[in-house]
């Protein structure tokens, strides 16, 4: 078992759900045949984390980039010795610091499995290699990434320019499953608002439905 960030890393997993998993999301892009779906499954990096496992930790220099088949995992950063909370990456979402990754420097921000998770794993050498063996899976990816990238973009200008109470009732209509999924204090980080002042949102946003 290798050691990651000081932990010690779930071993790889290819249980028949896993194989499941894997196999329905590749399945969804339309320009792979099936022999190329079926390279992309054998050869693919596949891995198990349990609820609490790090991924990256801030400061520290990234060398994997993951995606998430099933789980959730939180994105944060610490400012004054208190985690801030930015993204919680859920099912089909991308899971990798860019710049760290890209250019290796310090990651800005520390990755943790707030569930039980099953990850896609890739590193520079293995995309690299997938890539020449299979150049249309670039494009998919690439594609992947810009409608990932555009999303962001655009929940972060919403972000900035809502109230607390706007931010949740948008989390509502977007992503209510984040609510039985997180903690109340990480969901509260993650809305910019102390977990009194989420609790009390809560209670007034419920009362007027």
């Amino acid at each position: 078992m290798r050691m990651l960030n000081g932990q010690e890393e779930a071993p790889e997993t290819r249980a028949a759900e896993t194989d499941d998993l894997l196999i329905a999301f590749v399945s969804k892009f339309k320009a792979l045949d099936a022999e190329e779906t079926r390279m992309i499954v054998d050869n693919i990096q596949v891995k198990a984390y349990k609820k609490g496992s790090t991924l990256l930790q801030e400061g520290d220099f990234s060398g994997k980039c993951y995606f998430v088949l099933k789980g959730c995992v939180r994105q944060f950063c610490t400012i004054n010795g208190e985690e801030k909370t930015v993204a919680f990456l859920t099912e089909e979402q991308a899971v990798v610091s860019f710049s760290s990754y890209a250019q290796q420097i310090p990651s800005k921000h520390s990755f943790t499995c707030t569930e039980d998770c099953v990850l896609i794993e890739g590193d520079p050498e293995n995309e690299r290699e997938m890539y020449q063996r299979l150049p249309k899976l670039e494009m998919i990816v690439r594609s992947m990434m810009e409608q990932d990238f555009g999303k962001t973009q655009e929940a972060f200008a919403a972000f900035i320019t809502s109230s607390p109470e706007r931010r949740y009732l948008n989390l509502l209509e977007t992503r209510p499953d984040l609510l039985q999924r997180v903690p109340q204090h990480q969901l509260a980080s993650f809305l910019g608002v102390a977990p009194e002042s989420l609790s009390r949102i809560r209670k007034r946003v419920h009362q007027k439905r």
